[in-house]
């Protein structure tokens, strides 16, 4: 099952997807796409290097759209380039970046999330494989096309009226192509909770995260986040069933 994860910027998607692709590699083999041009912590929260750019195998930005025509359908988790995946957790967990914005005036990040869409649609899983994807901030990706490739999108809503309001417009793009879209409540309390449970469809809801200071610590320190969340374990739980 391929799953992409978006929602508001600091609604915590990426511990989300950390968390998440952990959970599932107990048991499941995972692939953590980032598709966040800008994002520099997520290799250090799965406790990995930070692997080289994968645009860089068709050649680079400069060439990119060029030499893309080469990624055909077929492609297959076990034949993935090795160096441009960082493994983790044994050899169930592993970590591939499209690219990163690292020079100032280099351009926007279009040609990521072309790259991104191309390679969605054209990855094979086996049975008992997730393809977990990390997004940008906001709906840009959605302008990209990068959902065309995925099974279901998992938008994380934090405590705001704003990333209420971002978890409306993606359910309507969820609709317009014909792909589930859930919610995930992260960093909430009792009261924060009641209140989101109210603002958006219950039914949605497949995963209520707490606010916990040790997530809180691993992002000001780029540590490793070494450890189960009830409600991810339950997240995970339904990707299972979903998957079936």
């Amino acid at each position: 099952m391929k799953v992409l994860i978006s929602g508001k910027g600091g609604s915590g998607k990426s511990t989300i997807v950390v968390l998440l692709a952990k959970e599932l590699a107990k048991k499941h083999k995972v692939l953590v796409v980032d598709n966040d041009e800008s994002n520099s912590l997520l290799p250090h929260q799965l406790g990995v290097s930070p692997p080289t750019d994968f645009m860089n195998y068709f050649g680079g930005k400069k060439v990119l759209f060029e030499k893309m025509e080469s990624l055909q359908k077929g492609w297959k988790l076990d034949n993935l380039p090795n160096e441009y995946l960082s493994q983790a957790q044994g050899k169930n967990l592993r970590l591939l970046t499209m690219g990163k914005i690292r020079e100032y005036g280099e351009g926007c990040a279009c040609p990521m999330n072309v790259l991104s869409s191309r390679f969605l649609e054209n990855v094979s899983l086996d049975e008992n494989e997730f393809l977990i994807v990390d997004t940008d901030a906001g709906i840009e990706h959605f302008g990209r096309r990068v959902e065309n490739g995925i099974d279901l999108i998992l938008v994380v809503v934090g405590p705001s009226q704003e990333s209420v309001t971002l978890a409306h417009k993606i359910s309507e793009f969820g609709e317009q192509i014909s792909r589930p879209v859930y919610y995930v409540l992260n960093r909430v309390d009792e009261e924060s909770t009641d209140i989101l449970l109210n603002a958006l469809d219950r039914g949605k809801v497949m995963a209520i995260i707490l606010e916990d200071k040790r997530i809180f610590k691993s992002s000001l320190t780029g540590k490793e986040l070494d450890f189960s969340l009830k409600g991810v374990e339950e997240l995970a739980a339904f990707l299972e069933v979903a998957a079936r």
